[in-house]
């Protein structure tokens, strides 16, 4: 996703340098690829949120029962957050640059300079 999610950026990118663009059909395409993102970015935050209290609930388990099997399990999931964390900070991110984007593309289609945005 990360890889498909920063080409799509970079061919966005490419075609607001070029003043020769089909606005309507790049913004309309632009509003589809928005709510994949979005979702998958929703996607994301829900299994991280899933994470995040799996892992309370084994320290909590961990603490009440002292029972030390439950420490490797404590360990693999903070291992596994790292990753879904930093995945979800980088859909996050890149979500809000592809709405700047958004009125970029609508500021050609209307004729506008990029500063009167």
């Amino acid at each position: 996703m990360k890889k498909y999610l920063t080409d799509y950026r970079n061919y966005i990118k490419h075609c607001l340098e070029k003043d020769n663009a089909d606005w309507k059909k790049l913004l309309e395409m632009h509003k589809d690829k928005i709510l994949f993102f979005q979702h998958e970015r929703i996607v994301h935050l829900l299994v991280t949120i899933l994470f995040a209290l799996m892992t309370l609930m084994t320290v909590i388990a961990f603490v009440i029962t002292r029972i030390i099997g439950f420490a490797p399990l404590i360990l693999c999931f903070l291992v596994l957050m790292v990753p879904y964390i930093k995945h979800y900070y980088f859909l996050e991110n890149q979500t809000q640059e592809l709405y700047k984007d958004y009125d970029k593309i609508l500021s050609k289609l209307e004729g506008k300079s990029d500063n009167e945005l």
